[in-house]
């Protein structure tokens, strides 16, 4: 069984216990929170399972984006191993 990974961003000035509650959510729905992002971003990364990706829902107002987490390179390059 496969799974996906993604970062799932709020605004600014989302309260904490919205974040929480989206949180709840989706490990109800069977995904796996693998950090929280709480400095520059507000946020989450989730680790969710191929077969209850369409169980888990992100829906609220306060979601600035959700995109699927991945390698960041700069000119093509590798700069953390």
């Amino acid at each position: 069984m496969g799974s996906s990974t993604y970062i799932v961003t709020f605004k600014k000035d989302t309260p904490q216990d919205v974040i929480d509650k989206q949180i709840a959510d989706v490990e109800a729905s069977g995904a796996t929170v693998k950090h929280r992002y709480n400095s520059a971003i507000k946020g989450f990364s989730v680790e969710v399972p191929d077969d209850v990706i369409n169980a888990c829902s992100l829906s609220s107002p306060h979601i600035d984006g959700i995109e699927a987490d991945g390698e960041v390179t700069t000119l093509g390059q590798k700069f953390i191993k």
